[in-house]
């Protein structure tokens, strides 16, 4: 991702355009500080449509995962050690 000033990104507004629609998602800062990201439609539509999938968070997944009702099987170790 490209970082442009927004008076550069003002001046150089069809490279920042150009850039993004190559795939490349182009940061433009105020003061600075990240302001906005220039992005492709079809980017922009792709992350809306996930967005709209509502899939779960990683946390909701940990939290559905089975529990344990016990401590680990502890296996016994070997009478030599492991050749690599």
């Amino acid at each position: 991702m490209t970082d442009w000033s927004l008076q550069d990104a003002k001046n150089r507004f069809s490279a920042v355009v150009d850039a993004a629609l190559n795939g490349s998602p182009q940061l433009v800062t105020r003061r600075g500080q990240p302001a906005v990201v220039v992005l492709s439609v079809g980017e922009y539509e792709r992350l809306r449509n996930f967005e709209k999938a509502n899939l779960p968070t990683l946390a909701e997944l940990l939290l559905a995962m089975p529990q344990d009702d016990g401590g680990f099987e502890r296996l016994p170790l070997p009478a030599r050690p492991l050749d690599l």
